[in-house]
């Protein structure tokens, strides 16, 4: 909504403020500014001229005029001008010599066409008082020669753009914005509706409403002998122009400078083009209407539409139909306001894409009082601008609607915002929004209410109220008001009124027990626990195509292939949910290796959605009328896909850098698997790597992660035929875990054992087994012979060659033994060892190296 701040005086006995000041207060009182636009204030040395003589200048390719134009100096100036709409003794805007017009265009005598020019007459345009271009703007005869434009035109002004939000759609008028200053500024406000309206009690063109539902009031007034060619003031066209809205014919402009000023659309028909009585009703099957855009739009059952014998002649609230709509020669004119179903009015308008001025208005709520005025205002401005005659009557049609009545306590609004607000406070900040406010509880039904403890009632659906006690009012929205319905409606406008800025900021106390969950703090630690070991977290898209999948080898049947479409994919190459991390991470891995960074390790946590067999197709849709039953939120997770959240890790290149320090070392599956390992250690779990096959790991590179019989994850090389099909680097390795089902092994509190300050006593040993042999099974056999002594062991050599023998491969660890109570001998550790060697050669056939 953009307010000229001129329009704005005119209601409101503002004091001599700023435009940014007066922003400033209604944006305090909940109105969100959007921006401040100046008008005229670089302006200076425009005055009013008379034309004394007027040359045409032949021998050019477009009329050109020389005229002497009379500005109130000592002698007159001469102005080169190529328009011919005006004539000698008019009198017209002269811009001089060191004048500047709109924009900082500055105006000097020079010499052009031959002749010279001292100055400039202008246009509409020029003078940033509209669109019109066509010719020289003409003054009235008796303007004064002399006299400053920028004051006899207004020229200065700022407009003030808001941000309407659909709660406060009465702000969408200069009445409803001037109501707010004026509240803002502690000033008077002159309300432009109240006016005295004719006692008529005749009805004019005959119309009725067929469907309650649609409509609960419908006026028409009458105009004839209007005059098709009166143009519209230059007062009118500039306060359109700087509202936003675009001047096209007298009719038009009073229509839409009545709806800016009040905030009631209006629709003039032609009433030579209408036939029959006109009736207000939902649309009938099959209907259309060529509306105003010469679009011929098919209508809906749901539809609004205002009709006369012949059809359909407009869709309520939203656009006219061309068929009825004013022309050039209409003389005739029925002026139609009213108040349409403001959710009638919004479905049509989104139904048929079609977004009007008179559309956002009734869909946020128009004043049901506002018909009678305002179709007056425009019959008003009709017959003093056009020259019409009013026909006496008026026609207004009807369906009773009960007034919203509201009981609450005073202390309601204080115990909303934590602050303390007096009952005098509260009746007059009501008062101030327009609320007729009485002692006590109406005994009539209301639409909600607080009881006397405080409690809220709720609106419709819970019923109706009535409410006594000694500190209650009963209070009574204004009819500009169709928005408060509630007692914390009435409690929002108490406190807005008294200022947002004066309520206290005060911290809510944290409930004990409250932090985080351990979900929540194990994937913290994952994310840091990565980004530590050189790993860079990335955040891709949760979607992915049948590409993706074909990309990653997956066969036929596998799982992973069963995934959620979206309804309304951003993209339809993507129409899928992730079902695994590696997509993402891999497409992100691609583009930076494009951009010349071939040394990456990236990861990734976040949630894929696995749909189990049976999940139902789509969601149900509940009602909003009542709190869904625990049946309905059962059927709401049983159509839910399962959600587990994982990580995942991918890695090319070098994992350890090359430098002047020496050698890198390329990324291995063994730095996937240890990626793994730093996860599970973060969850204070073991896993146990198991040589696997599953796709997209190369079949030989493969480990299956378990935590028990649990399998938790995969790690390894990826297969070449997914390295090709992605565009990877050679050999690069990917892993990825199910954080949920690490989170589930986790064992509980952990108490902190004690600390030995005894030595430890180190042993090595090296064992032959045969190459397939995984080892995890050594290092378990290991762990379990060599019994509670054993701190740690660790492997730290693996060796494949000629002296351990063809088909077998050397393993050499370190065990680290330590004991609470005392200092190991070498006999106690030797035997310890001799017993951990024993049992791996028993579980795995493990054999001493060198023996």
């Amino acid at each position: 909504m953009k307010v000229p701040l001129s329009w704005l005086r005119e209601h409101v006995d503002l004091p001599a403020v700023t435009a940014h000041e007066v922003a400033d207060k209604l944006t305090a009182a909940g109105l969100k500014l959007e921006s401040i636009a100046a008008h005229g204030h670089d302006v200076k040395n425009v005055v009013v001229g008379e034309v004394l003589t007027v040359e045409e200048l032949t021998g050019f390719k477009k009329p050109i005029r020389h005229c002497l134009v009379e500005v109130g100096e000592a002698e007159p100036r001469q102005i080169v001008c190529g328009a011919a709409n005006f004539e000698a003794g008019d009198r017209v805007p002269v811009v001089l010599p060191g004048g500047v017009l709109p924009g900082g265009f500055e105006v000097g005598a020079r010499k052009t066409y031959g002749r010279l020019s001292e100055g400039m007459i202008c246009s509409e345009r020029e003078l940033g008082l509209g669109d019109d271009h066509h010719g020289i703007m003409v003054l009235p005869k008796d303007t004064p020669i002399g006299t400053d434009v920028v004051e006899l035109l207004g020229l200065r002004d700022d407009v003030l753009e808001l941000e309407i939000t659909p709660d406060i759609g009465y702000s969408l008028s200069i009445r409803g914005v001037a109501r707010e200053a004026a509240t803002a500024f502690g000033v008077a406000f002159r309300d432009p509706a109240a006016v005295e309206l004719p006692a008529d009690t005749e009805p004019s063109y005959p119309a009725s409403i067929g469907d309650p539902s649609t409509c609960d009031r419908f006026v028409l007034r009458e105009v004839r002998d209007f005059d098709p060619s009166a143009p519209s003031p230059l007062w009118m066209r500039t306060r359109l122009t700087r509202a936003g809205m675009r001047p096209v014919s007298l009719a038009v402009d009073v229509t839409n400078y009545v709806m800016l000023e009040l905030g009631q659309p209006l629709h003039a028909f032609d009433r030579s083009k209408l036939t029959g009585e006109i009736v207000v009703r939902r649309a009938a099957q099959g209907e259309t209407l060529e509306a105003l855009d010469h679009v011929v739009r098919k209508l809906d059952h749901d539809d609004i539409l205002i009709t006369d014998g012949s059809g359909a002649i407009s869709m309520a609230g939203t656009m006219g139909g061309l068929h009825t709509e004013i022309s050039d020669d209409s003389t005739d004119i029925v002026i139609e306001a009213a108040h349409f179903s403001a959710t009638g009015i919004a479905r049509m308008s989104r139904r048929h894409n079609l977004v009007s001025e008179a559309s956002k208005r009734f869909e946020r709520g128009v004043d049901r009082e506002l018909p009678l005025v305002a179709s007056w205002r425009a019959v008003q401005l009709l017959t003093s601008l056009g020259g019409a005659t009013a026909v006496p009557g008026v026609t207004h049609a009807q369906t009773e609607v009960s007034p919203v009545r509201i009981a609450i306590p005073t202390s309601h609004p204080g115990a909303v915002a934590g602050v303390p607000y007096s009952r005098e406070t509260v009746v007059t900040r009501l008062e101030q929004v327009g609320c007729t406010v009485v002692p006590g509880s109406d005994p009539a039904p209301q639409r909600g209410g607080v009881d006397a403890t405080g409690v809220v009632s709720g609106g419709d659906t819970d019923g109706l109220l009535a409410v006594t006690g000694d500190d209650m009012i009963t209070v009574t929205p204004p009819s500009w008001r169709p928005d408060i319905t509630d007692p914390n409606d009435l409690a929002e406008e108490v406190i807005r009124l008294e200022g947002y800025a004066n309520l206290p900021s005060i911290l809510p106390k944290a409930p004990a027990g409250a932090g985080l969950t351990e979900a929540q703090r194990l994937h913290r630690r994952v994310g840091r626990a990565l980004a530590a070991a050189g790993y860079v977290e990335v955040l891709a898209y949760p979607f992915v195509g049948e590409r993706d999948l074909d990309h990653l080898q997956l066969p036929d049947g596998d799982d992973r292939r069963n995934a959620v479409r979206l309804a309304n994919p951003l993209s339809e190459d993507e129409p899928l949910l992730r079902t695994t991390l590696l997509p993402g991470l891999l497409k992100t891995l691609v583009r930076n290796v494009g951009r010349g960074f071939g040394d990456v390790a990236l990861f990734e946590t976040g949630l894929v959605y696995r749909p189990g067999q049976g999940v139902a197709a789509k969601a149900p849709v509940l009602g909003v009328d009542h709190r869904p039953s625990p049946e309905e939120l059962q059927s709401i997770e049983a159509a839910l896909p399962r959600q587990p959240q994982r990580v995942a890790v991918v890695l090319a290149g070098e994992f350890e850098r090359s430098g002047w320090w020496g050698q890198g070392r390329q990324a291995t599956w063994a730095d996937a698997v240890q990626a793994a390992r730093l996860v599970a250690g973060e969850a204070r779990v073991e896993l146990a790597v198991v040589a696997d096959q599953h796709e997209p790991w190369h079949p030989g590179r493969c480990a299956a992660l378990y935590v028990g019989d649990v399998l938790v994850g995969h790690a390894g090389e990826l297969h070449p035929r997914a390295i090709e099909a992605y565009g990877l680097p050679p050999r690069t390795c990917a892993m990825e875990l199910e954080l949920s089902r690490l989170e589930a092994a986790m064992p509980g509190p952990v108490d902190t054992p004690p600390v030995s300050s005894y030595p430890i006593a180190t042993q090595d040993v090296a064992l032959i087994v045969p190459d397939w042999t995984p080892v995890a099974d050594v290092e378990a056999a290991l762990r379990e012979g060599a019994g509670e002594l054993l701190e740690s062991v660790r492997l730290f050599d693996v060796y494949t060659g000629a002296q351990v023998g063809e088909g077998n491969k050397s393993l050499a660890y370190t065990l680290r033994f330590r004991a609470a109570d005392r200092t190991l001998t070498v006999e106690e550790t030797t035997a310890a060892r001799d017993a951990a060697v024993a049992m791996a050669a028993d579980r795995v056939g493990a054999q001493l190296r060198g023996v």
